[in-house]
């Protein structure tokens, strides 16, 4: 009887719950599995990781690679966890710990990563030599990957297009609000879920939600058409300015905001007049795997394991 082929299992690390999955060499889904997050527990993220994994194995008949997807990166100069909105994984060597756990070695890339990963092996970006994978969300990131393989940059910061400023900023939008990183007018503080809230408010003097707000957009009010037309028209305008550099073969985009269809008419013929270019075709597509992407991108960190 010829032997099983390896697993792998890749997890995701939110800031609610950790999210599992036991990936066959195919992309298969074998064994799933959420367990909360130990907020503030560094003993408790490593003890509930390591269950997490053998609950995985049990449940998926095997063994396998262990990938994993962080809100943050491991330091190139130390070693240990930065820039992790997990906070209590922050200069802690949480690579090595869950290594010497699992018995086994361990890769670990940001989330935004994963994400790449996942849609260029067999999502929405599959079969793409370069893939840009931009998160719209609560907060905004990206990640980029190339041949299927996650790039993240010399410094583990690739992709931490958010915390650039708005490209071409109109006069109304100088400096621009302030962001949580210390500086004013980034990316994240416009195009972010709680930026076309924010807009909206200040400019109607109403407080309403993004979802209240996209309601009442396709109801037709014109305040909240005003508000979403502002802010897809800023999301061009960023896009762009990555366009400019990285050039793309697809834009993939996931998180909340993605999942809105009137975000994708336009978006790009909105983006070519900041595009460095006499032609602009570049496809910007929804996430296939959606909220199961990341986990997926995790596992298949270990793809040349997989073969």
């Amino acid at each position: 009887m010829s032997a099983r082929p390896p697993l792998l299992i890749g997890l995701d690390v939110g800031g609610t719950k950790i999210a599992g999955v036991a990936l066959g060499p195919d992309g298969r889904v074998l064994a799933e599995r959420r367990i909360p997050t130990p907020r503030g527990d560094y003993d408790g993220s490593l003890r509930a990781m390591t269950d997490l994994v053998a609950a995985l194995e049990a449940a998926a008949g095997g063994t396998g690679t262990v990938g994993l997807g962080i809100p943050g990166a491991v330091s190139p100069a130390t070693g240990l966890i930065k820039n992790a909105n997990s906070t209590w994984l922050i200069g802690r060597p949480f690579k090595a710990d869950l290594e010497a756990r699992l018995g086994r070695p361990v890769r670990i890339e940001n989330d935004a990563n994963c994400l790449a990963v996942s849609e260029a092996v067999d999502g929405a970006g599959a079969g793409a030599h370069l893939v840009w994978a931009v998160i719209l969300g609560t907060g905004i990131g990206s990640g980029i990957a190339v041949e299927g393989r996650a790039l993240p940059g010399r410094n583990r910061i690739a992709g931490e297009w958010g915390h650039n400023p708005l490209p071409a900023p109109r006069d109304d939008e100088r400096p621009g609000p302030p962001c949580y990183c210390g500086r004013r007018g980034c990316i994240e503080s416009w195009v972010s879920g709680p930026a076309l809230a924010a807009d909206h408010a200040r400019v109607t003097g109403h407080a309403l939600g993004g979802e209240v707000i996209v309601a009442a957009m396709r109801a037709g009010d014109p305040e909240a058409r005003a508000t979403f037309a502002r802010w897809r028209e800023r999301l061009a305008r960023s896009l762009a300015g990555v366009i400019n550099i990285l050039d793309p073969d697809v834009i993939v985009l996931g998180g909340g905001l993605s999942t809105i269809d009137e975000v994708y008419p336009g978006l790009i013929e909105a983006a070519a007049p900041h595009v460095i270019s006499d032609v602009v075709t570049t496809p910007i597509v929804r996430s296939r795997y959606g909220d199961a992407s990341g986990v997926r991108g995790a596992a298949w960190l270990w793809k040349d394991a997989a073969g």
